[in-house]
C-alpha cells in the first residue's frame, strides 16, 4: 500500500512532485546542484551540473492546445514539436502557453515546473524517446532539484500519452 508522507517530510525539503511520489510508493532519486541564475537554460544546466546526458534530462513545458493547458516532457536537448503534440492529444493548434498562467495553473515556477504534483491536473505528453532510458530526470518542482525515476512510472503516475512530440 502506497505510504503517505508525514508533516516532517513535507517540511524537511520535499516538494508537491516528491510528495506524490512518495504517496504513490515509487522509488526514486533526488539530486540536487546549485542552480545559477544566468545560465541560459535551466534543462542543460541540470545535465550538466548531475554528469548526466541531455537525452536523458527532461523539461517540462506547458501548452495551450486548443484552449486546453497541456503539459509536453521532452528531452532538454531538443524542442517541443508543437503540431506533433496538437495531434497526440487530438487536437488541431498547439502554442506554448502564458508562462504566468502556466505557474499560477501549476504551483511551480518557470525553470522548476515538475509533471507530477501540479496544482491542477492536466493532460500530460511524454516523449517517446523516454522509453530508450532505463531512468530520466524530470523537475522536482524547484530550480536546483530534479528526480530521477524510470519513465514507465512518469508515465502512469501523470497518466501521460507517450508519442514522439520531441525534435532534436
Amino acid at each position: 500500500m502506497p505510504k503517505k508522507p508525514n508533516k516532517k517530510q513535507q517540511s524537511a525539503g520535499g516538494t508537491p512532485a516528491t510528495v506524490a511520489l512518495t504517496t504513490a510508493g515509487v522509488d526514486f532519486t533526488i539530486h540536487s546542484y546549485d542552480h545559477d541564475p544566468s545560465h541560459p537554460s535551466y534543462g542543460e544546466e541540470a545535465a550538466e551540473a548531475m554528469g548526466v546526458s541531455p537525452d536523458r534530462v527532461f523539461k517540462t513545458l506547458v501548452a495551450d492546445v486548443d484552449g486546453t493547458l497541456t503539459v509536453a516532457v521532452v528531452p532538454v536537448a531538443g524542442t517541443l514539436d508543437l503540431k506533433a503534440l496538437a495531434t497526440a492529444v487530438g487536437g488541431k493548434r498547439a502554442a506554448m502557453a502564458d508562462p504566468t498562467l502556466a505557474e499560477r495553473t501549476t504551483g511551480y515556477v518557470r525553470g522548476g515546473i515538475s509533471p507530477l504534483g501540479q496544482r491542477k491536473k492536466l493532460p500530460t505528453v511524454l516523449d517517446a524517446s523516454a522509453s530508450a532510458h532505463t531512468t530520466i530526470c524530470i523537475s522536482a518542482g524547484r530550480r536546483g532539484l530534479e528526480i530521477e525515476l524510470p519513465p514507465t512510472a512518469l508515465a502512469t503516475l501523470t497518466n501521460a500519452t507517450v508519442a514522439p512530440i520531441g525534435r532534436a
